[in-house]
């Protein structure tokens, strides 16, 4: 998908006169800085919003979510990953703590859009309450992983729940092929994902692109990350950063 580009907002001075170009010294001048750091919010994008990222396991999200909180200077929700007390034991026996761990997932991530909601600030959130509800215990079932008496129990709280939910202001989508995950997967050498099997990354793949396709709960922003690399590349991250202020200033 081609990167719409945006330009960004210049402060007019206190006294409103225009700005004139500098002259010509006659000297070279140094061309500017290829670099992220010069996309900098716009005076849109300081009222509060809840932007999201969703994506399968091992496109970026976590990575985009901090590159976007430094440059973008807002707060940052990451998956509750490190803390998580069910996700060792999952991927070893994934039939056993299927159900668990997604009620802890669908518990934490209900909390957190809680927070976000009551912070008045401008929040990034590293994955949804969706993506759970749509794509993981779905599949879980799906493969017989999780029993239909407690994918019906699961669904019915998620049905419950999300009548108190809100979603998000903006909602990324990150598009990554197979060979990608396992490729990012393997570079950050967790290793309670060293037994994720090919076709569960293929599965949860298929049902990300049929969740995106229906998704009308608010505004959507597809990115292909196959041939990006924002967190090595400022060029890169500078093109995602400008699509992003594009559909932010949107919003409003």
């Amino acid at each position: 998908m081609p990167a719409k580009t945006i330009t960004l907002r210049k402060q007019a001075s206190k006294s409103g006169s225009k700005q004139t170009a500098p002259k010509a010294t006659g000297k070279n001048v140094a061309p500017a800085k290829k670099s992220a750091e010069k996309y900098a919010p716009t005076k849109k994008q300081l009222n509060p919003l809840h932007i999201a990222i969703a994506g399968n396991i091992g496109a970026g999200k976590t990575t985009l979510t901090s590159l976007l909180a430094k440059h973008l200077k807002w707060e940052a929700h990451f998956e509750d990953v490190d803390d998580n007390p069910y996700l060792n034991d999952f991927y070893e026996d994934m039939q056993r703590w299927s159900f668990n761990l997604q009620i802890y997932f669908l518990n934490s991530r209900f909390e957190q859009i809680a927070k976000i909601r009551q912070s008045g600030k401008t929040i990034i959130q590293d994955r949804t309450i969706y993506e759970d509800a749509n794509i993981f215990a779905p599949n879980l079932h799906a493969m017989g992983l999780m029993t239909t008496r407690d994918f019906n129990n699961y669904q019915s709280l998620f049905s419950v729940m999300s009548k108190f939910v809100s979603p998000p202001d903006l909602l990324i989508y990150l598009r990554a092929s197979v060979p990608t995950l396992v490729n990012q997967i393997s570079k950050r050498g967790r290793d309670y994902e060293n037994s994720i099997r090919i076709d569960y990354l293929k599965r949860l793949n298929e049902r990300y692109e049929a969740w995106i396709s229906t998704y009308e709960q608010g505004k959507l922003l597809i990115i292909d990350v196959d041939d990006l690399n924002y967190a090595e590349n400022p060029e890169d991250l500078g093109k995602v950063i400008n699509r992003i202020n594009a559909e932010v200033n949107g919003l409003f």
